[in-house]
């Protein structure tokens, strides 16, 4: 290898940084980089921990708005499905609530149930005996189609509907949903008969408690949201606003509400399947004169008057 004449003193003063350079790298200079080595390690550290806890103080802050708005939307859901339940009642829509399945329900029926036992081959006169059984079983039920006059069906009308005076004796917010009041009414009974009414929107409690009311008493009781309801308050509705319906003055729990020209006892319970609630209900009116009637009957209690809204004119009655 050749080096020109240049490359002496660069390599001399090369040389002499090196020198320079080792004389200055003390013990203590050594210490002090190791120090400031040491620092920079913990301040990394640090501000790794804190980019930690940045990281995590979001993600809870992102769960809990989840959250907030989950629950939000499963309160909005639940009114809904109170709404619907109630408005399903009120049209006679009987309330089938299912089971809960769990995972020892779902068993397979073969795993759980024992194999049917084969049924024991009967001697002939045995079978033959079977055989006049039956024919005398359907004799006998042939015997009892034919025989008596078939039963009268009772006209569809307001007569079968049970609709009574009733004192609210306690209103109370639903504890699982903001839509219904809970109210125990006195209808003339020996004990007073819960009730659940989608009334909070439109009536206030302070106006419930105390107040008389019309009671639909026949309804077949259902559950609303976990708590059955015996009854139904009558009240003038349209699609704006909702109030009840106030009977004559001195009317008493229990007073039966009746209708000239409709003599009929009430069905002890309406059956849905007859729909006679959803027959008679689109003939409920409020007149222009404020009145509650029955295809222009109006709801009477006898010897008292006849039951009127407040306000509401020309509208219906649920």
């Amino acid at each position: 290898m050749t080096f020109s004449r240049m490359s002496f003193p660069l390599i001399a003063s090369c040389r002499l940084f090196v020198r320079s350079v080792l004389r200055m790298t003390s013990p203590e200079v050594v210490q002090r980089l190791e120090q400031r080595a040491r620092q920079a390690d913990e301040a990394i550290n640090i501000l790794k921990t804190q980019i930690q806890m940045l990281k995590q103080h979001a993600v809870t802050a992102e769960e809990q708005r989840l959250k907030k708005e989950n629950d939000q939307l499963r309160l909005q859901v639940d009114d809904l499905k109170a709404k619907l339940t109630l408005a399903e009642i009120q049209n006679g829509v009987q309330q089938v609530y299912l089971p809960v399945r769990t995972a020892a329900t779902e068993a397979p029926a073969a795993q759980t149930a024992d194999p049917a036992p084969k049924p024991a081959e009967a001697k002939p006169g045995q079978k033959q005996a079977q055989k006049g059984g039956k024919g005398d079983k359907a004799a006998g039920k042939s015997e009892k189609k034919k025989g008596g006059p078939p039963q009268e069906e009772k006209p569809v009308d307001v007569s079968r509907l049970d609709m009574r005076i009733g004192r609210i004796l306690s209103v109370k917010k639903h504890p699982d949903a903001d839509t219904l009041y809970v109210e125990e009414i006195d209808v003339g009974e020996a004990a007073p008969r819960t009730v659940v009414s989608g009334l909070v929107k439109h009536v206030s409690m302070e106006e419930m408690q105390d107040h008389i009311v019309i009671a639909m008493c026949n309804l077949k009781p259902a559950k609303m949201r976990g708590i059955t309801s015996q009854a139904m308050v009558m009240c003038a509705s349209s699609p704006e606003k909702v109030e009840l319906l106030d009977p004559p003055a001195g009317s008493q729990p229990g007073d039966r509400i009746t209708f000239e020209g409709y003599p009929g006892e009430p069905d002890p319970v309406l059956q849905p399947k007859k729909k006679v609630w959803e027959s008679v209900q689109p003939d409920l009116q409020v007149t222009s004169d404020k009145v509650a009637t029955y295809k222009g009957v109006p709801f009477t209690v006898a010897g008292k008057g006849v039951c009127t809204s407040k306000t509401m004119t020309n509208v219906g009655i649920k």
